[in-house]
């Protein structure tokens, strides 16, 4: 059963969600940065022909991207197990269940914002917001 949150219950939230929010914007970012340096790396030898591969830089930026990806996933959960869905973490967007007028919509919160001020449809994005 679907929980709905109250524009009240989200904002009692936000404290927390700042909490895990926060490293998980910086760590979706570094893992980006590690992605894109190993595809680099990729494209280079690629292109070479061939080439030298620093086979231990690599397997430690691989090695990071796990750890990074595991740190993501428990401070997903985290967020989930508030009753929040994280949708956009380049961005630190979370959506939370809300009755408005007996349809069901989204609360929508970012990062950075003190208070959750903004809604929209279930097939809506964050394009699609309203204020409350």
């Amino acid at each position: 059963m679907t929980k709905y949150f109250t524009p009240d219950e989200v904002e009692a939230l936000i404290p927390r969600l700042r909490e895990l929010m926060g490293p998980l914007v910086d760590l979706h970012r570094e893992v980006l940065r590690l992605r894109a340096d190993l595809a680099g790396e990729q494209r280079r030898i690629m292109l070479s022909g061939g080439g030298t591969l620093d086979r231990d830089a690599w397997r430690a930026r691989s090695r990071r991207i796990e750890e990074l990806t595991r740190d993501i996933q428990e401070g997903i959960g985290a967020i989930m197990a508030l009753g929040g869905v994280p949708k956009d973490l380049a961005i630190g967007l979370v959506d939370f269940p809300h009755l408005m007028d007996g349809r069901e919509v989204n609360l929508c919160w970012r990062f950075g914002e003190t208070s959750v001020g903004f809604w929209h449809g279930l097939d809506e994005g964050f394009g699609g917001r309203k204020p409350l």
